[in-house]
């Protein structure tokens, strides 16, 4: 069992950011600290919600107290998602070094959630251009989906092994391209030699969240001593679980797949 420490948005209903993240991690048998970014009524795709960032000094003092209760000393990895101003962005940045200046090199993933197509951005582009700036080179894991990757990595995109961060050792590109009716996630890792693929079919509406469930899957699998490709493909695997149960749903049905989620076998590379 390991302990996360994850700093995303928190929804009172519906299953994106915090609210996938945390059973996800807990079925894979890992503790979370839950940091909340954002307090919302819903995510940003229902036609109303209401709610707003926490604001820095209430998050920095949170931060401090579980430091002071000793809950730093037993992080073994960090994930960050939702992050709405630069600000936060500074905040998590912070963090991560704080952790690992003080407990050792702490694994992070960094699921940089500003954007999408054909939305656009979520956040605006400064808070954007810092998650790329401030937050990518410390990650160990980074899990963009396509806008995400083409706006951090640029023309480098298209060479995910070059786009590689020096001390990253895993870059999942989800939903980076459509051939036909197949959706391809792509992988590349510090290894020159391992770079792999999963092609599921493609759905041109999901609930909202199935990012937030595949960094989350990805961290706890390798967290309890999965292969980075295995991770990789078994979380693959439990967002297409999830997805499946959902149909015709507005939200991911978390609390009804997560177990198969998690037992789910590796989805094959393409």
């Amino acid at each position: 069992m390991a302990q996360v420490l994850a700093f995303s948005s928190y929804v009172a209903s519906g299953h994106v950011g915090l609210a996938a993240v945390v059973p996800a991690l807990q079925r894979l048998g890992h503790e979370v600290i839950a940091l909340p970014s954002v307090v919302l009524s819903n995510h940003l795709g229902h036609v109303h919600w209401a709610g707003r960032p926490v604001a820095l000094e209430d998050l920095t003092a949170m931060l401090e107290a579980l430091e002071q209760n000793g809950q730093f000393a037993d992080i073994d990895a960090i994930l960050t998602g939702f992050l709405p101003t630069p600000e936060h962005v500074a905040l998590a940045a912070k963090t991560v070094r704080h952790v690992r200046d003080r407990h050792g090199d702490v694994a992070y993933l960094c699921d940089p959630v500003f954007g999408d197509e054909p939305e656009g951005h979520y956040i605006g582009v400064p808070a954007a251009q810092a998650v790329a700036s401030e937050l990518v080179p410390l990650a160990t894991y980074v899990t963009p989906n396509r806008f995400e990757a083409k706006f951090i990595f640029g023309e480098g995109f298209d060479d995910p092994q070059k786009a590689l961060p020096k001390d990253c050792r895993l870059l999942a590109v989800t939903s980076a391209e459509l051939a036909g009716d197949q959706l391809r996630t792509r992988c590349v890792t510090s290894d020159p030699e391992a770079a792999f693929a999963c092609a599921v079919p493609y759905r041109p509406v999901v609930p909202h969240g199935t990012g937030d469930l595949f960094a989350a899957l990805l961290l706890g699998h390798i967290l309890n001593g999965s292969s980075e490709s295995d991770a990789f493909s078994r979380a693959v695997a439990g967002v297409e679980t999830v997805i499946a149960a959902s149909n015709g749903r507005d939200e991911l049905a978390i609390v009804a797949a997560i177990d198969m989620a998690a037992k789910a076998k590796p989805w094959p590379f393409a």
